[in-house]
């Protein structure tokens, strides 16, 4: 059998979904306001979501739609890694740029975001010195620097993508005879 799709290929969609309902729950953040997912259950919701459930739901529909779609009901290991992992990178590539792009277009965010870090900082340690939270500010501005965003971004929802796929793999693997 001549494969035209590769594993790879073949995840591109799914990537692509993944990216586009981070950003869309990235701006429904945005319209609540920080604020009230600082701390609370419905951002451990989000995170969770955006960690843990959705890359291992997208990874799995890419996986198993290559091995019922395009591989005639077989997909190997490593097919399932090459389709997470790029799923996991299309994905966090879209985000990534949303996210710089947005931070650009609307500065006042990243303000925001440190107001709120610094409250929360402050709040869970009263008797923080004021030097303390200068440094925990500067980091925390570092990382909002879109030249350590991006790819940060990228490696490690590459990482998670990795790990998921490793997982979704052991579960779904179904090695063509004729290939081995």
């Amino acid at each position: 059998m001549i494969k035209n799709v590769s594993p790879a290929n073949s995840g591109l969609l799914y990537g692509v979904l993944f990216g586009v309902i981070m950003i869309l729950e990235f701006v429904v953040m945005y319209v609540i306001g920080m604020k009230s997912l600082v701390n609370t259950s419905a951002g451990a919701i989000v995170n969770i979501a955006n960690y843990l459930i959705l890359p291992l739901f997208f990874i799995y529909l890419g996986c198993n739609n290559y091995k019922k779609n395009v591989n005639n009901g077989f997909i190997s290991f490593s097919e399932c890694l090459k389709t997470g992992v790029s799923i996991a990178f299309v994905a966090a590539f879209i985000y990534a740029a949303f996210s710089v792009i947005f931070n650009l277009l609307f500065p006042e965010f990243i303000n925001e975001v440190l107001y709120i870090s610094k409250q929360d900082m402050i709040s869970k340690n009263p008797n923080i010195s004021s030097k303390e939270v200068e440094m925990g500010m500067s980091m925390i501005k570092k990382f909002m620097n879109p030249l350590i965003v991006f790819p940060v971004t990228l490696a490690m929802y590459s990482f998670f993508g990795l790990v998921y796929s490793l997982i979704v793999g052991a579960v779904l693997k179904n090695n063509n005879p004729q290939s081995i």
